[in-house]
């Protein structure tokens, strides 16, 4: 039985946890550097690389200018010390109503793992498969 159940809620936050975040910014480092690694070769590789940067920087970007704008909008300004676990636990609070924080976490992490491995998939398989001259 759950706790809505019996009556009680579960605390919500509107706030991903750090290691969220952390593990946002990972994965897009991951993403980067597999792309980096596997796709470095041929004569655009300066420009190649200037988008996969810019891509990057627009990927991190984005979450922290959010993050960034909700810690200075926030009623409350003191530093959650929440453990991962007890804010996987707990509810979070969205547009559309509220899920469990271990489902808004991955929704948020599941599409970016997905690509970060696909494309070092992807580059394994560009690397192994398609000859290199020079090699």
């Amino acid at each position: 039985m759950s706790n809505h159940e019996h009556g009680h809620r579960l605390p919500e936050h509107d706030a991903l946890h750090p290691l969220v975040y952390r593990t946002m910014v990972a994965l897009t480092a991951w993403l980067v550097l597999s792309v980096w690694v596997f796709f470095d070769r041929g004569s655009y590789i300066g420009l190649t690389l200037a988008m996969i940067t810019v891509f990057f920087i627009i990927i991190v970007a984005i979450p922290t200018l959010i993050w960034i704008t909700w810690r200075r909008n926030a009623s409350v300004k003191s530093e959650d010390k929440e453990s991962l676990r007890g804010w996987l636990a707990d509810e979070f609070r969205t547009w559309t109503g509220t899920v469990s924080g271990k489902e808004a976490a991955m929704q948020i992490l599941l599409p970016l793992a997905a690509v970060s491995i696909g494309m070092t998939v992807f580059g394994l398989v560009f690397h192994l498969d398609v000859p290199h001259p020079g090699y």
